[in-house]
């Protein structure tokens, strides 16, 4: 019989599931050295956020073959690790949607009606009912930013509650946001106009300190600010000198830069001023711990009897033998996804995935699911998966066309062509696997041969002379350092391409200065 570790307090109701099909031993606490001594001897693990399953840990599980992460995020798994290991991940991505929605409002109408202090001032024995006037949230402005499943039940609520709604999210169309009664509109206009922001985003480097001192300087000196998703979103310093300078109307917070809070922040200081506290309490609900814990186990449960998982995060519900053929190019579907999204910038209404040469005879659809979890990487992070990242596309209103064409022989192995419609028009790239090593064909049409790097900058100018130079000059007066560098064209001194292969990520403000070099038409970083 099969044996699971849980090493994470869960709910009995998954430790009752998964003890249907293999012995199950709960160990909580465990040392790292402990869990690593321990781990040789099951099949499977479960956890919650207490336990890190760290690339030794992982190297020590011989016998493992999936670890389930009962609740949203993966952080505290080395992914990676387990994938080489052929180790499936999985979590439960929707478990706690509804806690986390509803926890969102809790705190917008807490702050607006001021429950935590007022409810702290009934136990000293007071009664000051002017001390508390509240503001009504009805016909009041909110602005979702992210409208995916979380942000996207808090927009029907609010709906219901008669507020009106703004949304920024760059890969939602505009029929989706329409059917949650949410108007899209730019960032800067979300903040201009919202009374209440609520944030339903992951953190990345685009939106870390997203909230700082410029973006509070555009809000209403009334707006309310609601951070339910995660830390780091906000500058928490600005936050604090703006309630305190009266220069917006409050917030609410549940998450925090560091956690738990530390017990010097200024954020303290500021409780029942205008800021309501809570501690990480999102997905703390009776319902959403039952929900993780019975979602991840029943997956746990599947894998072991050979089933497929359907919340894998990594590589899912693949036969040995086909997945050990398709592994590159699935690497190769998702590499190009996640460049074409960053290529073609904003909402993506329509993918096309073209299978040219030999590739065109192979089992096209975990190819195109790849390009499609590359595609919606950029937004959606540890959120999309091989198994979901078909539904996210078609909740996004992105239309996908497979299309085949075996008569295009240019690479052994064949070609993989994504072309992507958008917002802002239409862009394309090719690539191939050449021997073991992933390479980027095409850009927009334009021929070039290069493998993938970490940080990559692409321009689109004209082909003249001492262009390269200029580029390269201003580089390095940023201290940027090329590590290689092709350009592609068609015609000479025609429209070229040029993709450089850098060291670090671009400085701020320098993408501007590279596109007023006389000849570059534009340039954009990507990382991959």
């Amino acid at each position: 019989m099969p044996k699971v570790l849980v090493s994470d307090t869960i709910d009995q109701v998954g430790v009752d599931i998964l003890s249907q099909v293999a012995q199950v031993d709960v160990n909580t606490g465990l040392s790292p050295e402990e869990l690593i001594a321990a781990i040789p001897a099951y099949d499977a693990l479960m956890i919650r956020s207490s336990t890190k399953v760290t690339q030794a840990v992982i190297e020590a599980g011989q016998q493992l073959k999936i670890i389930g992460r009962a609740g949203v995020g993966v952080d505290n798994v080395d992914v990676a690790a387990a994938t080489r290991q052929g180790i499936i991940v999985v979590n439960s991505p929707q478990g706690n949607t509804i806690a986390a929605a509803e926890h969102a409002l809790a705190m917008m109408l807490s702050l607006s009606r001021h429950v935590p202090a007022a409810a702290a001032s009934m136990q000293t024995g007071s009664w000051d009912r002017n001390k508390y006037v509240g503001t009504e949230v009805y016909k009041k402005t909110l602005g979702v930013v992210g409208l995916g499943k979380i942000g996207s039940h808090v927009a029907t609520a609010a709906r219901a509650m008669g507020m009106k709604l703004l949304a920024y999210d760059p890969f939602i169309s505009a029929e989706r946001a329409e059917q949650l009664g949410c108007r899209l509109v730019e960032m800067d206009i979300l903040f201009q106009e919202a009374d209440y922001i609520t944030l339903h985003i992951p953190k990345t480097p685009e939106t870390q300190n997203l909230i700082n001192a410029t973006t509070l300087a555009k809000m209403k000196p009334t707006v309310r600010i609601i951070n339910c998703a995660r830390g780091g979103i906000i500058d928490e310093v600005a936050l604090a000198e703006a309630i305190k300078a009266g220069q917006i109307g409050g917030a609410a917070l549940d998450v925090f830069s560091s956690e738990p809070l530390e017990a010097d922040s200024p954020l303290r200081a500021l409780v029942g001023k205008g800021l309501v506290l809570t501690p990480h309490l999102g997905a703390s609900t009776e319902e959403a711990q039952v929900n993780v814990a019975v979602d991840v186990a029943e997956q746990i449960r599947d894998v072991l009897l050979g089933l497929p998982a359907r919340s894998a995060v990594n590589i899912p519900g693949l036969h040995p033998d086909v997945m050990e053929q398709l592994r590159p190019y699935l690497q190769l579907a998702e590499m190009l996804g996640n460049l074409l999204s960053q290529v073609t910038g904003g909402r993506i209404d329509q993918l096309t995935v073209r299978l040219q040469g030999e590739l065109a005879t192979r089992e096209s659809q975990p190819i195109v699911v790849a390009a499609l979890k590359g595609l919606l990487s950029q937004a959606l992070r540890e959120r999309v998966n091989y198994v979901n990242a078909a539904i996210e596309a078609k909740e996004r209103g992105i239309r996908v066309i497979e299309t085949r064409d075996e008569g295009i022989q240019d690479y052994t192995g064949g070609s993989l062509h994504l072309t992507a419609h958008g917002d802002h028009g239409e862009h394309s790239v090719v690539g191939a696997v050449v021997g073991q090593e992933l390479r980027i064909t095409s850009i927009d049409g334009f021929p070039v041969n290069v493998p993938p790097t970490h940080y990559m900058l692409f321009t689109r100018h004209r082909d003249m002379p001492g262009i390269i130079g200029k580029l390269g000059s201003q580089l390095g007066s940023f201290n940027v350092n090329i590590a290689s560098m092709q350009v592609g064209r068609r015609i000479v001194r025609g429209d070229a391409v040029m993709v450089l292969s850098i060291d670090d990520p671009l400085p701020d403000g320098i993408l501007s200065e590279i596109t007023k070099i006389p000849g570059i038409e534009s340039a954009y970083m990507v990382a991959l």
